[in-house]
């Protein structure tokens, strides 16, 4: 029977636990939040009903530890937990924990998790169940590994069974560089995933990575919500997302959906999860993996569909039928997803944690900002880097395209480095504005968008001042209303023409 919750205990951090929270408000029901130490001032606390510590920095002794959260949310007499994207989110120790513990996850079943959580599980379940998959094997050794690439043929990719988000991957292009990727891409699954285990799959040469999000009940209604491309990729992640893709025909779209809803059936899946797929330039497709959760690209599909997917994931938990069918869904429009996030592209993208000084975010029509920071607060180097997902919606990609063009000039961040330049450039290029691209578009124009970042160390501060001394001269000349050409060819102020083109970008 169906029930409504009156709290939600949501297990997770930053952007998506105050997008999750919004969500909880809009529906009525309460939020609580839970905080280390070093997120005692967060964001996502700040805009919760009720907040609860639950340890040390380290995530390992706060946001991963299934006891703290399950324990945080008796304590506030929550009826539910929302695990949002990364720590425990595919875990099935915490559903199970919740179901002992009588509380609802909201989520898909732990059945479904364990079904998929292992990469090398997955593959076989799924080529059960007539998805296609890349041509890959299950080896013990390099020198296994080595034999079995020889059979399916040089390039390869080595990836962690238990892994994701791009950690324990190395792509393997001859035999001599096999023994040495193997040890790294184990030694980094071991040290991310607590799992050494490691499978070679057939590296399909410049793919599209293409996802499909799917969207189930616990009555087994099951449905998909189209596509999202997620090529833009630097060290195998995200960084830009869209959605429609521009390599895939709708009918391309529908096939892939059907598989992919296919694929969920057959492990019993409900809740909202993504099907991802590498896209060969032939149109054939292939399963890579099934994230059970949330994604971080989501805001997109809701963009052009109209959903809230948060949502439809309360609903389902609290035992409600989808109340819709597959032909009742439509996208209208496109949609583009950048990630702000602190750090460094000129240094091979690090992260550049510290205080923010300045926080200005975008707004107008069409223009969605997913943040979990605010002026002041400090970005730690305990967690991902992300500060903000920003995203827009326009009747055509070509006005997507210029729609966030025009928000990314108006971004804002002082205090800390980011990547908000990088993406005005990424954006500008000829490339990506005509839709031809894949998952190895930044490496091989890395050049094209770095290069205008590169200001010597020694030099940074010499030009900061520069700039801050010719600004004011022009403000004080031609008045506050004065305008200036921006790098990227938008008129913005001095004074954000400064601060966007010098302390944010260096």
């Amino acid at each position: 029977m169906p029930h409504t919750f009156r709290k939600v205990l949501v297990a997770n951090r930053g952007e998506i636990a105050v997008r999750v929270t919004r969500t909880l408000r809009e529906m009525g029901i309460d939020a609580v939040a839970v905080y280390s130490d070093a997120d005692r001032a967060s964001l996502h606390v700040r805009v919760a009903d009720e907040a609860y510590p639950i340890g040390p920095a380290p995530a390992a002794e706060s946001y991963l530890r299934v006891d703290k959260i399950v324990a945080a949310a008796e304590q506030a007499g929550c009826d539910a937990i929302h695990p949002g994207y990364g720590f425990l989110s595919e875990n099935p120790a915490l559903p199970e924990a919740c179901e002992r513990a009588g509380i609802t996850f909201i989520g898909p079943p732990a059945s479904a998790m364990r079904a998929m959580g292992s990469k090398i599980a997955a593959r076989d379940r799924m080529s059960a169940a007539g998805v296609p998959i890349v041509p890959g094997a299950r080896c013990e050794t390099a020198e296994e590994a080595t034999a079995a690439a020889a059979k399916i043929g040089f390039p390869v990719m080595l990836k962690a069974a238990a892994g994701g988000g791009g950690k324990g991957m190395r792509l393997v292009t001859a035999p001599a560089e096999m023994a040495n990727s193997w040890e790294r891409a184990r030694s980094e699954a071991k040290k991310f995933f607590g799992d050494d285990t490691v499978y070679i799959e057939k590296a399909i040469v410049r793919p599209r990575h293409v996802e499909i999000q799917v969207l189930g009940d616990r009555d087994g209604n099951l449905v998909h919500v189209f596509e999202r491309d997620c090529s833009i990729q630097r060290r195998n992640q995200k960084v830009v997302e869209e959605t429609p893709s521009p390599a895939a025909s709708r009918d391309l779209v529908a096939r892939m959906g059907a598989i992919a809803v296919q694929g969920a059936r057959s492990v019993g899946y409900f809740s909202a999860g993504t099907f991802e797929f590498l896209l060969a330039d032939d149109g054939s497709f292939y399963f890579l993996e099934m994230n059970t959760r949330l994604q971080v690209e989501h805001p997109v599909t809701e963009l052009v569909t109209g959903l809230d997917l948060v949502r439809e994931m309360i609903r389902v938990a609290q035992g409600e039928p989808l109340g819709f069918a597959q032909e009742d869904l439509t996208a209208r429009g496109a949609a583009i997803e950048c990630r702000v996030y602190a750090e460094d592209p000129t240094t091979g993208f690090l992260p550049s944690p510290g205080v923010i000084e300045r926080l200005s975010v975008p707004a107008g029509p069409g223009v969605r900002d997913d943040g979990g920071a605010y002026q002041g607060c400090t970005i730690s180097s305990f967690y991902d880097p992300l500060i903000s997902k920003l995203s827009v919606w326009a009747p055509t990609r070509e006005r997507a395209v210029a729609r966030m063009r025009r928000a990314l000039t108006e971004y804002v961040v002082t205090g800390i480095r980011t990547n908000l330049a990088f993406h005005e450039k990424l954006l500008a290029h000829p490339e990506f504005a005509a839709g031809r691209y894949d998952t190895g578009f930044i490496d091989r124009h890395k050049d094209d968008l770095l290069d205008h970042l590169r200001v010597a160390d020694g030099r940074r501060d010499a030009v900061a001042v520069a700039v801050a001394v010719a600004a004011a001269q022009m403000e004080r000349a031609t008045g506050a209303t004065q305008a200036t050409l921006g790098e990227s060819g938008s008129r913005l102020s001095p004074w954000v023409a400064h601060h966007r083109g010098v302390i944010a970008r260096r």
